[in-house]
This record gives C-alpha cells, sequence and structure tokens, in this order.
C-alpha cells in the first residue's frame, strides 16, 4: 500500500479514502489502479458531472461508441451501456479492495438518472435495474436525498441494494436519511435478506455550503468574522447525529441482527475558495468510520501538504452548533440556503446527465457517417 504519510495517517484515523471520479481512461490506462496501491484509494464515486467531462473529452470510447451506433442503439440506451460499463469494470479493480475490508470498502457508486430526483417509483425501478445491469456486489447505486429520493432509499434498501444517498446537505434532512436506512434495514429483514451483505453510506456534501452561505454573508456588517466556519460545523452537527442514531436501542437490534452501519461521507469536498487552504475540508473532517471523496487535485495535495492530526470532529458539537447560532443572528436564513443547495444540486445533475445525452447522441450520429 501507500507510503505517503499523510494518506497513511488518514486510513489509520478511520478515514476511507474514496476518488471522486472515474472514466474509461482512468481504468485503462492503469491510472485506477495505481491510486489504490499507492495513494490509499479504496473506493470510487461517480455522478452525472463526471461522466459527461469523460465521455465529452476522451477517444477512450470510441470503438463501444461505433458499435453501439451500428446496432442502432438510442441515446439512453447508449449513455446506459457506456456507464455501467465503466462501473462495472471499476468494479472488478476495486475486488480485492472489497474482499480485503471485509466488503466495506472497495465500493463503486452509480448515479441513478437525474430527472427521477422527484420521481419515487422511477428512482426505484432504476435502482433495481442498475443493481442488475452491472451486477458486482461492490457496486453502490446513488440516490439522492430528496423528499421523493427518501422512501425510494428505503424500498432499494429493502431489496438487498447497497446503497450511498446522495446530495444531503441539512443535519434535519440527514436524519430523515437515517431513519430511511434503518427503516429499509427493517424491511430487508422482513424479506428474508441477510443484513450483511447491505452497505450504505450518506453523503453530506460539504464545500457547497460555505459557498452559499459565505455569498451571503457579504451582505451582512461584520459577516466576515463567520466566512467559511459553517460547511466544517455543518458536517460536525451530522457527525454528532451519526453517533447519536448509531448507538440506539434500534439500531443496536440491527446490528445484532448482522447489519453494517451506514457511514457518514463527505462529498464535494474541493475547495472552491482559493482564499482556503485545499485540503481544509479533509484536515478539519478526521472522524472514525467515514468516508472522503476526493477529486484527484484535493487527493494530491492532502498527499502533498496535509495536516492530518488525528480526530478532528468528535466532542465538537456545541462549538458547531454556535456556528449556526451566530449565522441566525446575522439574519441567515439557514433553511434557504440548504433549500437552495439541494435544489441547484439537483439542478446541476440534470443539466450535465443532458450534455451527457447531447455529446453521445452525436458521437452516436458521426459513428453512423
Amino acid at each position: 500500500m501507500t507510503t505517503n504519510p499523510n494518506l497513511t495517517a488518514l486510513s489509520e484515523a478511520g478515514v476511507s479514502i474514496w476518488l471522486d471520479d472515474l472514466s474509461r481512461g482512468r481504468i485503462n490506462s492503469g491510472n485506477l489502479a495505481e491510486l489504490i496501491e499507492k495513494q490509499a484509494v479504496v473506493g470510487v464515486t461517480s455522478n452525472p458531472t463526471i461522466f459527461a467531462k469523460a465521455l465529452s473529452n476522451a477517444a477512450d470510447y470510441n470503438d463501444k461508441v461505433r458499435e453501439l451506433a451500428a446496432r442502432g442503439a438510442s441515446v439512453d440506451e447508449a449513455v446506459r451501456e457506456l456507464i455501467t460499463s465503466d462501473v462495472r469494470d471499476a468494479a472488478d479493480v476495486f475486488r480485492n479492495v472489497y474482499e480485503s475490508t471485509g466488503k466495506v470498502d472497495g465500493r463503486v457508486s452509480l448515479e441513478v438518472d437525474p430527472r427521477l430526483a422527484h420521481d419515487t417509483e422511477g428512482t426505484v425501478a432504476e435502482a433495481l435495474d442498475l443493481w442488475k445491469t452491472v451486477d458486482r456486489p461492490n457496486l453502490m447505486v446513488k440516490i439522492p436525498a430528496t423528499v421523493e429520493g427518501l422512501p425510494a432509499i428505503t424500498r432499494a434498501l429493502a431489496e438487498g441494494v447497497s446503497v450511498n444517498v446522495t446530495l444531503i446537505f441539512s443535519v434535519e434532512r440527514y436524519r430523515e436519511v437515517m431513519d430511511a436506512f434503518l427503516t429499509g434495514l427493517e424491511r430487508a429483514k422482513e424479506n428474508g435478506k441477510d443484513l450483511s451483505e447491505i452497505f450504505s453510506v450518506a453523503s453530506f456534501f460539504v464545500s457547497r455550503v460555505d459557498t452559499e452561505i459565505d455569498k451571503r454573508l457579504e451582505k451582512v456588517e461584520g459577516g466576515e468574522q463567520l466566512r467559511g466556519k459553517a460547511a466544517i460545523a455543518n458536517a460536525r452537527l451530522a457527525y454528532a447525529a451519526y453517533q447519536e442514531v448509531f448507538s440506539s436501542d434500534r439500531w443496536k437490534a440491527l446490528e445484532a441482527a448482522g447489519a453494517n452501519p451506514q457511514r457518514p461521507l463527505w462529498a464535494s469536498t474541493g475547495v472552491k475558495d482559493p482564499a482556503y487552504s485545499d485540503t481544509r475540508y479533509v484536515d478539519e473532517l478526521v472522524a472514525p468510520n467515514t468516508v472522503n471523496t476526493m477529486p484527484e487535485a484535493t487527493l494530491q495535495a492532502v498527499a502533498d501538504h496535509a495536516n492530518v492530526r488525528g480526530d478532528t470532529v468528535s466532542g465538537t458539537a456545541a462549538q458547531a452548533q454556535q456556528v449556526f447560532d451566530d449565522l441566525s443572528k446575522a439574519g441567515i436564513d439557514v433553511d434557504d440556503v440548504f433549500a437552495v443547495l439541494e435544489r441547484e444540486g439537483v439542478e446541476k445533475f440534470e443539466k450535465s446527465w443532458q450534455e451527457l445525452l447531447d455529446t453521445v447522441q452525436q458521437q452516436l450520429e458521426e459513428a453512423k457517417k
């Protein structure tokens, strides 16, 4: 494994390092395998934006696109086959990690069509179809934590699908996600599923919270004193909620039946504001039994100059709550912030999905010439 001291320290502190990027080029070049071997990467996440970028910038997909065009595949069929092929092959690359970590890591995440974010029935159908199509035990299907997504999370878990819950911004919604998770496991148990085979993470978005709140603080007198504090405080409050729920009697009953806890995952950990340290959303969110999924630039920054100093989260809830009390006193409507972030998150992925469809449509048409 890696000899990099920062990445080793992060792993030893209980943080699983996942890469927030996936492409055919990474798989074919051996880059993904190298990151596993030398950079302590034990999982990978993808999303519509990542795939839109991958397919628009690479010739790695040309042969497959020509094959799909010759078969007369529709653009939706082509996109589905291209991305599930990447995810399946990535899952195979991570198979040894999956086995060596007792199935906890070695995970590859694939998102449902973002156009289904407010469609419960459509999301459930898509999640089950992706699970069957990829056909790898180390897959995680990403379902957004919208109001409509919550029952879909429960129903997918009840069918034995491992789920990565995405687009979580508020602690209140995160509590609803954990409830959906526990309900899903309870139903899975009723359905005769082996709970030890079901895994889940809850992707709590970080940097976008600072981006939105910092923007609003610019209009507040003295607001600069609160800049850059909200995202880390929000994540620390989420971890306190996680500790509470996963020490409850309800959880202990499921644990006794073989269930695995739903780990908090810190997402959106690339720093958007150059005024901040490029490793701050890693350094300040070190806690046991968590995942940090990083863009490669953040991963390399952590390897180069992170300040990993053990658990920086446990026991910080009171201090974190004070940040939000101060934000409220300053006139920041935190509930509105989270509502805006969720709406924009869904819209961003829908836009990326449309870009992906447009790119593949053009590639299919060119392949027919």
